[in-house]
This record gives C-alpha cells, sequence and structure tokens, in this order.
C-alpha cells in the first residue's frame, strides 16, 4: 500500500466550512497536500486520475469562494470530482473509491448534500445548474449555481442548448468552462489574467452599466454600434464572442493553477450583479505529478500504481478483451471491404478504434461527445452505399435512442451497431452499466440484435454485421477480457435469427444470451450431477428469435431457463412473449427468466455484481431445483 502523504493543513480541514477560515495564502499549501493525497488515494484504488489533479487549485477556489453547499456545485461528467470528494466530508473514506460499498467515482446526490447532481455522463452539467438557478429564482432564494464543464463536453449539443436557454438564469449562473486541452485559448499570461480581473470587477461593470444607459439615449444605430464594439472589445482581447452571443458575460481565459488570479476572479463574478457569467480557465490534466503530465492521456482512467515511479499494476496476462477482439476483426472487414469505415463518439481507445484509426486514418470519424450526430451520421453514410460501424458503449447508446428509431430503423438503413461494456461494468457502476440496449433494441421493428457468448463468436458476429445489408444490426458484447477460446482464422456469417446448441438434454433446458453461456454450462454440469438431463442453447439472437429452436426446446423438455445480462424487457420479455402466442406454456411446462434485478447496481467486481443478480451458475440451479419442487408441491397437494 502507498505511504500517506504528511497533510498538516488538509487535516484541519474536513468540510468547506473549514477551508474558508483559511487565509488566502495558505490555499496554495491546502492545494499542494490536497493534490498530494489525490495521488496516494488513487494509487490504492485505481480510478480517474489526470482530470483531477488538473482541477486541484479550481475546487479548492471554488469552496473558498462559493457558499457550498447552498450554492450548488455541478462538475461536469463528475469523473475529475476526487478532490471535491476529499475537501467535502469524504476523506476518511477517499480510498475506498469505486470499491463494492465505497464511495462513487463520480458524484452522487445519495453520498451528499456537497453533491447536488449525479454524473457520469458529459454535458449535462449547465442544463441541470440552469434548473436549480431558475428554482432558487421562481422561490425567491438566495444560491448561486456553477457548473464546471471540461472543453471535451462542449463538443456536445446539450451544453449550447442550455447556454442558449440561460439568460432567464440572470446572475445566479456561472458557468466555468475548464480549457485542458483545447487550442483556442491565447497564452495565459500577466495580460489575459489582468484583463479578466478587471472587466469581471465591480468598476468595470459598473461602467460598463452606465455606458450602457447612455447609449440607450443614442439613436438605435449608434447604440447598436455601442453595444457591439464593447463586446467586439472584450470579444477580441478574451476571445468570448461565441458565448456572448449566447448570453453569457465572458471573463477569460485565466490560468486555472494560479490561486492569485482564480480567487479574485471568483469572488468578482459570485458579486456581480450581471449574468450569467462564464468564466475560461486554463488547466492542465495530471498537474503535479510528472507520470501523468508526460502521458499522452494524462493518466485519464489508471489501475492502482506505485505513486514514486507512476507504474501501474498490470493485469495478469490472459485472453484478449472484447474490445480488441472487435478492433481486430473490423480491420479485416475494412481490409476486404472498402465501403466498411468506423464512427466513434470521442472514444476511439475505449471503443478499440484507434487501432483501426492506425491502419486506416481516412475511414474513422470521431465525431466527439456527439452520439445522436453520430447515429444520424451513419445513417447517411449507408443510405449513400457506405458499410458504417457505430462503435458506442451501450450506455452511452441511449443517448441517441430517438435517432437510432427515427433515423435508422424506420428507413431500415444499414448501419452496424457495435456495442461496448455490455452487461456490468463492475468499478464504474450503473451509470455505466450496458443494462438496457437488448430492451432498447429488440423492441424495434426491423433491428438485428446478437450477443456475443465469447470472442470467437464476436469474430464471426462483426463479419455478419458486414455482410448484412438489408437494414439496422447490432453486436453486444462485454467489458473485460475474452474466455481463452481460439479466435476463427476465418470469419463465417451467421444465418440471421439461427442459434445454436451447446449441448443436448431432455429435462431442462437453458436458453442463454452473450456471454452469461459460461455459467449457463458450468450450472448444465451441475443439474446433471443431480440427475437432471440438461440442454444448454446458446441463441445468438435476441431478435430474430429462432422460433424453431425455441419451440423445439419449449415442448420438449420439463423446465426452461432463460438468462441474459440485460434488464427486464429483453431475451426473456420475448421468449415469453412468443411462448404465449404459440401456446407454448399452456400444456405445464415451467418457463423462467434469469435477468438484471429491477434496480440500479452500485459498483463492485463484476462477478460479485452478476452473483448479487443471480446471474450465475448457482442461481440457475436454484431456479431450476425450485421449480420443479414447486411441481412437486403442487402435485402431492392436488393429491
Amino acid at each position: 500500500m502507498n505511504d500517506r502523504p504528511q497533510t498538516p493543513l488538509l487535516d484541519q480541514v474536513a468540510w468547506p466550512s473549514d477551508l474558508r477560515k483559511l487565509q488566502p495564502e495558505q490555499l496554495r499549501q491546502l492545494a499542494d497536500e490536497l493534490r498530494a493525497e489525490t495521488i496516494a488515494a488513487v494509487g490504492v484504488t485505481g480510478g480517474h486520475l489526470g482530470s483531477g489533479l488538473g482541477v486541484v487549485e479550481l475546487t479548492t477556489a471554488i469552496h473558498y469562494v462559493f457558499d457550498t453547499p447552498d450554492d450548488k456545485l455541478i462538475w461536469d461528467v463528475g469523473h475529475q470530482c476526487y478532490p471535491h470528494k476529499i475537501l467535502t466530508g469524504r476523506r476518511d473514506r477517499i480510498r475506498t473509491l469505486r470499491q463494492g460499498g465505497g464511495l462513487s467515482g463520480f458524484t452522487k446526490r445519495a453520498e451528499s448534500d456537497y453533491d447536488p447532481f449525479g454524473a457520469a455522463h458529459s454535458s449535462t452539467s449547465i442544463s441541470a445548474a440552469l434548473g436549480f438557478a431558475i428554482a432558487n429564482k421562481m422561490q425567491d432564494k438566495p444560491g448561486k449555481a456553477i457548473a464546471v464543464i471540461g472543453d471535451g463536453a462542449m463538443s456536445a449539443g446539450m451544453a449550447y442548448e442550455a447556454m442558449n436557454n440561460a439568460r432567464d438564469a440572470g446572475n445566479r449562473l456561472v458557468v466555468i468552462l475548464n480549457d485542458n486541452d483545447m487550442s483556442i485559448a491565447p497564452p495565459v499570461g500577466g495580460l489575459s489574467a489582468y484583463l479578466a480581473r478587471l472587466v469581471s470587477s465591480r468598476e468595470f461593470l459598473g461602467l460598463r452599466d452606465l455606458a450602457k444607459k447612455l447609449a440607450r439615449k443614442l439613436p438605435r444605430p449608434l447604440h447598436n454600434a455601442a453595444r457591439k464594439t464593447d463586446e467586439f472589445a472584450r470579444g477580441m482581447a478574451m476571445g468570448g464572442t461565441l458565448f456572448e452571443e449566447l448570453g453569457f458575460y465572458y471573463v477569460g481565459p485565466i490560468d486555472g493553477h494560479n490561486l492569485d488570479q482564480l480567487i479574485p476572479v471568483l469572488e468578482n463574478v459570485r458579486d456581480a450583479a450581471q449574468g450569467p457569467c462564464l468564466v475560461h480557465v486554463v488547466t492542465q490534466k495530471g498537474k503535479g505529478y510528472a507520470p501523468a503530465e508526460a502521458a499522452a492521456d494524462k493518466y485519464h482512467g489508471v489501475q492502482k500504481f506505485d505513486v514514486i515511479t507512476g507504474t501501474q499494476d498490470k493485469a495478469p496476462p490472459g485472453p484478449p478483451s472484447y474490445t480488441n477482439v472487435f478492433a481486430q476483426a473490423l480491420i479485416a472487414e475494412a481490409q476486404r471491404d472498402p465501403a466498411v469505415c468506423a464512427i466513434t463518439a470521442a472514444m476511439p481507445s475505449g471503443t478499440g478504434l484507434d487501432k483501426f484509426q492506425t491502419v486506416f486514418p481516412d475511414r474513422i470519424f470521431d465525431v466527439g461527445i456527439a452520439e445522436q450526430h453520430a447515429v444520424t451520421f451513419a445513417a447517411g453514410l449507408a443510405a449513400q452505399g457506405m458499410r458504417p460501424f457505430c462503435a458506442i458503449y451501450s450506455t452511452f447508446l441511449q443517448r441517441a435512442y430517438d435517432q437510432v428509431v427515427h433515423d435508422v430503423a424506420i428507413q431500415n438503413l444499414p448501419v452496424r451497431f457495435a456495442i461496448d461494456r455490455a452487461g456490468l461494468v463492475g468499478a464504474d457502476g450503473s451509470t455505466h452499466a450496458g443494462s438496457f440496449d437488448v430492451t432498447y433494441l429488440a423492441t424495434l421493428p426491423n433491428m438485428v440484435v446478437m450477443a456475443a457468448a465469447d470472442e470467437a463468436e464476436l469474430v464471426h458476429m462483426v463479419h455478419t454485421c458486414a455482410l448484412h445489408d438489408s437494414g439496422p444490426i447490432a453486436v453486444r458484447y462485454p467489458r473485460g477480457n475474452g474466455t481463452g477460446i481460439a479466435l476463427p482464422q476465418t470469419p463465417q456469417a451467421l444465418e440471421i435469427g439461427k442459434g445454436r446448441i451447446m449441448r443436448e438434454g431432455r429435462q431442462v433446458a437453458i436458453l442463454s444470451l452473450g456471454t452469461r453461456l459460461e455459467e449457463a454450462i458450468k450450472a448444465a454440469d451441475a443439474l446433471e450431477a443431480k440427475g437432471l438431463s440438461t440442454t444448454v442453447a446458446d441463441l445468438r439472437f435476441a431478435k430474430p428469435l429462432d422460433e424453431a429452436l425455441i419451440r423445439k426446446l419449449l415442448t420438449s423438455h420439463d423446465v426452461a431457463v432463460t438468462i441474459e445480462e440485460g434488464a427486464i424487457g429483453g431475451l426473456g420479455a420475448h421468449v415469453l412473449t412468443l411462448a404465449s402466442d404459440l401456446g407454448l406454456i399452456d400444456n405445464g411446462l415451467k418457463l423462467r427468466t434469469l435477468r438484471l434485478p429491477d434496480l440500479f447496481q452500485d459498483q463492485d467486481k463484476p462477478e460479485r455484481q452478476y452473483a448479487q443478480a443471480r446471474l450465475d451458475a448457482d442461481a440457475i440451479v436454484d431456479t431450476v431445483l425450485t421449480a420443479l419442487r414447486h411441481n412437486s408441491v403442487g402435485s402431492e397437494a392436488r393429491a
């Protein structure tokens, strides 16, 4: 375990109220100690590191200047909130981050009053902060709402939709643009800091208001010219014209690591009679930790690591990840077919498409955090004869559901959806769990929905997607490593809507979708040991269902159990509907469905999550035995 750093000043700060008792000249030391504690904690737990290190000073300054939690601080995405958690009464639990029963890796309303809005997806903060600000205004309550949004999150249209509606919030809304990657900012030096402090000051705003009043008395053309001159002058000096057009008073850019600049500007913005305000701060991801500063991704997400050397724990060598298998399979398809292209929404490495990019740089499109655009863009590509693969996490594809329905499914366009992170995901918890994609896709006419049981199946399914030109098709696969099965040298095109029998039996049928197949086979072994002859089927397709196979299994076995890594409304619901429509349960068949529970599961190790969800071999065996026991009890009662 990493040694804990010496933090004499931070030890006196359990809450932001303690922080506000410090003198401004003490804040530099506090920030240094806060950074050291963040590094030490993430060294123990793993998690998002670089983003949090980049906002240490900003976090300190916000809590020092604003009256949190009465002023509502909303972090966009929330993966940069570890320093915030340390300062808001959770330091004693910070080494439980992302662990079972521990602190969430994101903001979470149930965890603290200082987390007024839960997050983990991007670009929601300004909309939410606007809601808080307007609610305070309508109820005549004091209190600001402060949204901290990164430059990457500004690639999503939702951020601009919110800003376009922010005028009514007035000075109750403050947006802090945390610019840690963009090149739009001029060099952040003394002059820009001086300008930012000047134009956010009461004196300047007072003079500006006076000038506005005088300008209103001028004829309209001169009045408009005066207004534009003011905006133009500040836009030229500070680069905020776009935000001014959206109704914000722009301040910046300022050095987000210089507390002597941050504190007075935030105080000026806090006290400004005008608003809403946007403060542009420039920060460095990974700031203050050399291995993170040197890394290309600034240590965005890390395993446990040695604080001194920065060396991350390596997972034991094993089978390739599903993500890498998908990437290699897609590269092979692109080599075969020049119409194959790939789309990602700001997740090239997370989806494996960074590997595709090295081979086909002109056939991959990273559209930024814009899943809605990604899907409709893919629809346009498909309509013009390309074969687009839209690679998006299950939980992020939710953000583009209308586009999947309206722009793809209704028009029956052959967009291929590669759905990574299907099922439970472990440490990221409910916000990233791919629980709903089978349900929300298999309900759509024209959609084909496949789930890979292992990495070899994934290769076949990517090939099947590439060849499927008659409508939309999706393949889902989990986070993590495969089973170790040999990968096929030559992929096969699967017959649409056809499953496969993995083993034959007579009494019990287990109908599996996706990577629960391994647990289904373990359960079959256990049931065979109890004298119950068991069939295991890998259905492969949630839509269209293999009606012939399901009819055969449901009419020739005493008990049938479906199992899937998804929420209610998925495979089990479709099989039950089919069985009802065809009368397959009229003759006493015991049909049971195993799926994720109807709740949002907190983070834990995936195997524990699946055990809690009763989606493992033991649960399958219990379900079968209970069904048979109920049957015998019923017979005895009737006798």
